[in-house]
């Protein structure tokens, strides 16, 4: 079963919605967890546009990626243009990708696009998985 790290600045968007997405996609193939740069709250607005498509992510909490040990993990994928800030352990794992999504933060009025998007990226990374 891969491990996958899915990893944002604050880990309060983006990577929160593709842990959600990629337990319920995935559950039983992959192993999933996501963290940020540095570590604050799950956002309101990302648990509501979670809501709307039927994936409850309101118990998943914020975490640093620093409490973490990149050897434990196959794959890790930057959802924000983060990865050139990554330590270098955690950019040669076995999959690297930085998937650069737009931050719903600075303008929460496209929560439902940018989760959309994360949608379709995470299942493009379980198709190429499986």
């Amino acid at each position: 079963m891969k491990r996958v790290m899915f990893v944002c600045k604050k880990n309060s968007a983006r990577s929160q919605m593709a842990e959600g997405f990629a337990k319920t996609l995935g559950a039983g193939k992959i192993s999933v967890t996501s963290s940020g740069l540095e570590a604050s709250q799950v956002r309101p607005e990302a648990i509501a546009a979670m809501k709307d498509v039927g994936v409850d992510i309101s118990d998943q909490t914020s975490k640093a990626l620093a409490d973490f040990n990149a050897e434990e993990y196959d794959v890790v994928i930057s959802l924000c243009g983060c990865g050139v800030n990554l330590p270098a352990e955690w950019l040669i794992r076995d999959v690297f990708e930085d998937w650069q999504l737009d931050d719903p933060a600075e303008a929460p009025e496209i929560f439902p696009r940018v989760r959309d998007e994360v949608k379709a990226k995470v299942e493009e990374l379980l198709a190429a998985l499986s």
